[in-house]
């Protein structure tokens, strides 16, 4: 006997202890709502899936967009038999046993498919060990994530399998599943009686974000606030405020160590960096209400007032440390205006990534050339010794001269004349450019022309 035993044929949907999100998941096709670029009609996997020809899969996408339905589906589809378990809850010994099992039934001519929810938690070893038995084809692995596959999954693995992506459902397909599930007396709460206005059920979808598990949980909880209201003749109504008390507050898709972290600071950078104030309010927004450590926010902000802003508004680098300070001194909720304030100072200030790129020349400039010795005149000479080896010899001390400018070699000789930082017309850095200029010209001047100032 398996280890972990296939889903039952039979339905248990009508089950009213299991939650109503789980009692409401399609059972075919047909029935599935979303994801229409894989499985609607003659699309790759609904061919796939109808033919029984499925290899190795991958579903990535966020939560409550049917990757699990999908598994179960092709569990009632296909002729294989169908085992399920968590990766949070399976270790090595558990995946060797169920590969152990495939094995044997492979050899009676029995197909396994082997499905693993939030596959991304395995460690290398444990997707290692599924590996000798994809290629061998025991079993067919369907795997569910919430994170990228190239970060989470070992290549060998993915290589071995067809990645699908789920995208978020939309606001009108959520509003679809909502409908049906107030309507189905069998599995839904269409024995309860209770209607919803379009209205409530389109704050219902928005507020859900994209993933149906969430939009089906604040349904039951508003239709269990209502049930005490219900006549048996007319029934009751969701209303707004039920609504308001079923969500207490917004869902939002966010792991402060995922992708979408990845994501929205990304938006927030470029929105910046765009110059779009309102946009990089909103994604500020995001993150905040979503729970992300507003240091880490801090931090990034501040890179991108040196990164994108630079000298073209020296004043933004000194704004965003006072937003860092000011979140760690007062705290959230209040501390959110201060991050407000320094990403719409960003968004608004002249641009320039003069000194980023200015930088990462001298980086691949270190890395690439050798590394001469410092020159002997820009060397101190603190000992007898050292003045006699040549150190210090030829240096122009510019504070003496009328100029403050020497003409004097500062680079080694390898990379003598190279120019790094060439500021912009944006801003301060308009008038930084003209002060490089005019340096230029006073250095390159006449022997004589520049002298020492006690000469005069």
């Amino acid at each position: 006997m398996s280890l972990f035993q296939p889903i039952p044929s039979g339905d248990s949907s009508s089950d009213r202890t299991r939650p109503l999100a789980d009692r409401m998941r399609p059972r075919t096709l047909d029935e599935f709502v979303g994801q229409e670029h894989l499985v609607g009609p003659g699309k790759p996997l609904r061919t796939q899936i109808e033919r029984d020809d499925l290899g190795s899969l991958i579903f990535w996408g966020p939560p409550g967009t049917g990757k699990t339905t999908l598994a179960q589906i092709i569990a009632r589809m296909t002729k294989a038999e169908f085992v399920e378990f968590s990766a949070v809850l399976t270790g090595i010994k558990e995946i060797k046993q169920v590969m152990a099992d495939a094995e044997r039934a492979r050899q009676y001519g029995t197909r396994t498919i082997v499905f693993i929810d939030e596959i991304h938690r395995f460690n290398k070893a444990q997707q290692d060990a599924f590996l000798p038995h994809v290629e061998k084809g025991n079993i067919r692995l369907i795997g569910a994530t919430t994170e990228n596959p190239s970060f989470e999954i070992i290549s060998a693995l993915l290589s071995r399998s067809r990645v699908y992506v789920l995208r978020p459902l939309t606001e009108e397909q959520i509003v679809v599943l909502l409908k049906r599930a107030l309507k189905d007396e069998e599995r839904g709460l269409g024995t309860m009686k209770i209607s919803a206005s379009d209205e409530v059920l389109a704050k219902i979808a928005a507020y859900s974000s994209g993933d149906a598990r969430s939009a089906y949980n604040v349904l039951e909880v508003g239709a269990t606030l209502t049930r005490g209201r219900a006549s048996t003749e007319t029934g009751a109504e969701i209303t707004d405020g039920i609504v308001q008390d079923a969500l207490q507050k917004r869902v939002l898709l966010y792991d402060k160590t995922g992708e979408e972290h990845y994501n929205l600071i990304s938006a927030l950078h470029k929105s910046v960096r765009n110059s779009d104030a309102d946009a990089a309010l909103y994604w500020l927004g995001r993150m905040l209400e979503a729970g992300e450590d507003p240091l880490y926010i801090a931090r990034r902000v501040v890179r991108m007032a040196v990164e994108d802003i630079g000298l073209a508004e020296p004043n933004a680098l000194s704004l965003c440390m006072a937003a860092r300070d000011a979140v760690d001194f007062i705290g959230m909720p209040e501390g959110n205006l201060a991050l407000a304030q320094a990403v719409v100072y960003l968004s608004l200030a002249p641009k320039s990534n003069a000194l980023y790129t200015a930088y990462t020349d001298v980086q691949q400039d270190v890395e690439r050339t050798a590394a001469e010795p410092v020159p002997l005149h820009l060397r101190n000479a603190p000992t007898g010794l050292m003045k006699g080896l040549g150190y210090g010899q030829g240096y122009q001390y510019a504070h003496d001269l009328e100029d403050k400018i020497a003409d004097m070699q500062c680079l080694p000789d390898n990379l003598r004349n190279r120019v790094y930082y060439q500021p912009t017309n944006e801003g301060v850095e308009k008038r930084i450019r003209e002060r490089l200029e005019e340096i230029k010209r006073r250095r390159s001047r006449p022997e004589g022309r520049t002298s020492p100032a006690s000469e005069k």
